[in-house]
């Protein structure tokens, strides 16, 4: 039997990244949550939704409640309950049994492209490789505008992410996944810089993507680590 509060550390994790999410700009006030699963059962962790809820910048470990694979909350604050797209979570680690943790979030300028069906272009390559090879390999689209509030939505999208990491949901916002929390959230990441990159391009003039030949000489070199990205992150939200 779990017991909520031994989960102390892992949820703490999960607080940690919805700090980094709102400091970074991924989404704003109290949308967007992170979940993790525990290992070796059907239930993850969740930043909660509710009349208890504080911001997404403010969460912290007491706002991270147990949840089922059905989508039923099992622990946590009375004052909090379970996001209505909670289905996003469930589906997506159920879809993906080696992701632990998913993101959901609303980053503007991600979603504008979205909206605007434009492409986002591999405009950088040494700026940073990690997002260059999410935009080349990792990197899905989900063409539905709603909310995916329900068991038959929550398996379209995670069809649609089987073979990616990171999805562009038009008119909405991103989900991601991830291995860790950590991971989760520094492909949030990444996928928003990308968009910004692409936004202030366009508004100075006409982007061009770097050659094929630069981008192939970034997709042969090894992931770099992601502990100090993380550990930068972190510090950031206590500026």
């Amino acid at each position: 039997m779990i017991d909520y509060q031994e989960l102390k550390p892992e949820r703490e994790a999960i607080a940690q990244a919805c700090r980094v999410m709102g400091k970074m700009g991924l989404t704003q006030s109290t949308f967007g949550h992170i979940s993790l699963r525990l290992e070796g059962h059907d239930l993850l962790l969740i930043r909660a939704r509710g009349p208890g809820e504080s911001g997404l910048s403010y969460t912290t470990a007491d706002d991270i409640i147990l949840v089922n694979f059905d989508g039923r909350k099992i622990a946590g604050r009375p004052d909090l309950d379970v996001p209505k797209e909670i289905f996003i979570h469930t589906w997506v680690l159920k879809t993906r049994p080696e992701m632990h943790s998913v993101l959901h979030a609303h980053p503007a300028k991600v979603m504008l492209f979205s909206i605007c069906n434009k492409p986002l272009l591999p405009l950088f390559g040494a700026y940073d490789p990690s997002a260059l090879r999410l935009l080349k390999k990792d990197l899905c689209s989900y063409p539905r505008s709603v909310l995916i509030s329900n068991e038959v939505l929550g398996q379209e999208l995670a069809q649609t992410m089987l073979h990616s990491k990171a999805c562009m949901m038009r008119g909405h916002g991103i989900t991601t996944c991830g291995r860790s929390v950590q991971d989760a959230t520094l492909t949030a990441i990444r996928l928003h810089e990308l968009a910004d990159i692409n936004y202030q391009a366009h508004l100075l003039g006409d982007p061009q993507s770097i050659s094929e030949e630069d981008q192939e000489s970034f997709e042969k070199l090894p992931p770099s680590p992601d502990e100090a990205y993380w550990r930068y992150y972190c510090r950031k939200v206590d500026e």
